[in-house]
């Protein structure tokens, strides 16, 4: 158990901002940041993050909280987890009392995957430097590639002992379970036969973006025809090869940085990309590239720099990867290395300028780049040309954004030689067959369902009294312990007229006072349990505390109560996210007019509870043995009383 010393530190310390920074793009938006949402495919930001506030809300998904939700939500941990990646990242020292046996058995399977993984990494880096086996064959081949000691660490590389259960048997012996060392891949079994499945193999941890454990690639080191000279950890629960890029948890936060990120194939290619200081690069990992894997890397930036071995067929297998890229909306450049070379051999040849100014000089547009590799392959041929054409008028449909269609169909007339024209055209006549097939499948599945009469949906009723319980906790939160003047109207008879008339009279309060006396006043209940939960709970906590902080409040709470206070108060920042000030208009700030605000809402709360009451005395009416007379004179009464408190409110909106 985490003491809640070390917890108080850790969020005290934790900025919201950086810790998703780490995770997403983030571009300022006022006194917030904005960016693409992690938990739903966009392409138009609807994810807000408040340092003021020091929480975050995704409008695409409806989840919300602080740095320690955002990461229980965005890598699946657990409460405990979250906090010790806080504190590893703000060098803050974990104070732990010893479990018990019961909470040692709450750990889920999945955790059980991730420990496993973790426990495996540590082994293989030990043997590594610790065996002589691991230095004789393992490191020498890592020291052949030009690996310096720091490097092999950084990327906490390993070997597997060439021996058949080596790794197994120690695991085991450490009180791992054989079921967790299988679903991780780690170990192969049939029957009563039990293999460790990279035996005398060098060892390439994959991580996470925060720095977890998934799976492992290995590499073996002796010929062997029957055996893959790259081996990759099998699916499992934490584990999704098309959802993993190799160098993602190293390089994130100089992708973000550079705002761009270079696209490699092989493990070795990222670390001598690192090795010699360029860091912003990630790897596939020597699977066909996925829409996931585009995504991952959009979070941290819209461009993408695809890094191409010298071999011819390697560049015409690959090249389908950049139409996936332009599918995203993403920014495509390609770089390709002299015949013979790749980014490996490249980078560790050259030396940080030399391979900077290679990139820069040899990064072209994915038109030019494209069309350069077909026209030689045309070699003057008018059909494999005219076929050519089509196949980059391909990828430019690929593309979401219209204006960079328009633009790219112009680089590539002047690049070919065509008319803009007939290339606008072929764009047309793709983008028409796209959508009769996209038709036709819709039509198809439509057939599947029997076709019924549309009835007109009954108008969905806003629940008043939720809404008005709402903004009272919004209020609360955000204006509770400030001092304000409040002006009420007290109904006095003019003495002149002798009619009632509504006197104004000042006086200065705390708002959390106002308004827990206003609400005390006409004995008004909230209907809402969390609400109710929520509004004593800030109460007591303005009573107790004068240097009132929602961060330090929402930490407090449980992880639903967190997410609904979160909601709240992010509720306004919608606007932000549409650059409203931009097209100039500016919303009114809510400060400008606390007083009136919160008397316009307890007002509005009245009216609606006497609605109410009214509603109930006419059902009461039904009764035949109800007491008309009685009744009527009291729904008189609660008539008047709401007529004397929409006046008030009229003043108050006035």
């Amino acid at each position: 158990m985490i003491s809640q010393n070390s917890i108080a530190q850790v969020f005290e310390t934790a900025r919201v901002e950086e810790v998703i920074g780490d995770f997403v793009q983030l571009k300022k938006s006022g006194s917030n940041f904005k960016g693409l949402s992690p938990f739903s495919e966009e392409r138009s930001p609807s994810f807000m993050v408040s340092p003021v506030k020091q929480i975050w809300k995704d409008f695409s998904s409806g989840k919300g909280g602080n740095a320690v939700t955002f990461l229980m939500e965005h890598e699946h941990f657990t409460y405990p987890e979250a906090i010790k990646y806080l504190a590893k990242k703000y060098n803050i020292e974990i104070e732990e009392t010893e479990q018990t046996d019961a909470e040692k058995a709450q750990a889920d399977t999945r955790e059980s995957l991730y420990l496993v993984s973790e426990y495996a990494n540590t082994y293989f880096q030990k043997v590594l430097h610790n065996t002589n086996q691991g230095k004789a064959i393992g490191l020498s081949y890592f020291k052949e590639r030009g690996f310096t000691e720091d490097t092999i660490k950084k990327f906490q590389l390993g070997y597997s002992l060439d021996e058949w259960q080596a790794f197994t048997d120690d695991a085991l012996g450490k009180g791992y379970n054989i079921n967790f060392l299988e679903q991780t891949g780690l170990t192969i079994v049939k029957g009563e036969k039990r293999f460790d499945r990279f035996k005398g193999r060098v060892m390439f941890p994959i991580h996470s973006m925060s720095g977890r454990i998934l799976g492992f690639g290995g590499r073996i080191l002796v010929n062997d025809k029957k055996a893959a000279k790259y081996l990759n950890s099998p699916e499992s629960e934490i584990y999704h090869k098309s959802k993993v890029l190799y160098g993602l948890f190293h390089a994130k936060q100089s992708i973000a940085k550079e705002d761009n990120c270079y696209l490699v194939e092989g493990y070795t290619d990222v670390i001598q990309f690192h090795q010699t200081g360029i860091t912003n690069v990630v790897s596939s990992s020597g699977t066909a590239l996925s829409a996931d894997q585009v995504r991952l890397i959009n979070r941290l930036t819209n461009n993408i720099t695809v890094l191409f071995d010298g071999d011819a067929a390697g560049i015409r297998a690959s090249i389908r990867g950049i139409d996936l890229i332009l599918e995203q909306g993403v920014n495509v450049k390609v770089c390709t290395f002299p015949d013979g070379e790749d980014p490996d051999s490249f980078s560790k040849s050259n030396t940080l300028e030399e391979l900077t100014a290679y990139l820069e000089a040899n990064a072209k547009d994915f038109i030019q780049f494209k069309a350069s590799l077909l026209v030689k392959e045309a070699n003057n041929d008018p059909i494999k040309k005219a076929e050519t054409i089509r196949d980059i008028v391909n990828s430019i449909a690929k593309i979401p954004d219209q204006i960079k269609r328009e633009i790219y169909i112009q680089e590539c007339a002047r690049i070919m030689d065509i008319s803009e024209n007939v290339l606008f055209s072929t764009l047309a006549q793709i983008n028409k067959k796209e959508h009769q097939e996209a038709n036709k499948t819709y039509k198809q599945d439509q057939k599947a369902f029997q076709v019924v009469k549309n009835e007109p949906q009954p108008k969905q009723k806003v629940d008043v009294q939720f809404e008005l319980e709402r903004k009272i906790i919004e209020i609360l939160m955000l204006y509770g312990d400030r001092t304000e003047q409040f002006e009420d109207l007290i109904l006095k008879e003019d003495e002149a007229s002798k009619e009632l008339v509504l006197e104004p009279t000042k006086h200065e309060a705390r708002v959390f006072e106002k308004i827990y006396l206003d609400l005390q006043e006409d004995e008004m209940q909230f209907s809402n349990t969390q609400f109710k939960a929520l509004y004593y709970a800030i109460i007591d906590k303005l009573n107790q505390d004068e240097n009132f902080s929602t961060k330090n409040f929402i930490n407090q709470l449980d992880q639903e109560s967190a997410s609904t206070v979160t909601s709240i108060l992010m509720e306004d920042e919608r606007y932000n996210l549409h650059d409203w000030e931009r097209n100039q208009i500016v919303p009114k700030e809510k400060t400008d007019a606390v007083p009136q605000l919160v008397s316009q809402t307890i007002l509005s709360l009245r009216c609606h509870l006497i609605d109410q009451k009214v509603a109930e005395y006419k059902n009461e009416t039904l009764n035949k043995n109800a007491d008309l007379r009685a009744i009527m004179e009291d729904v008189k009464d609660y008539v008047s009383l709401k007529r004397l408190l929409s006046r008030k409110l009229g003043k108050v909106l006035g």
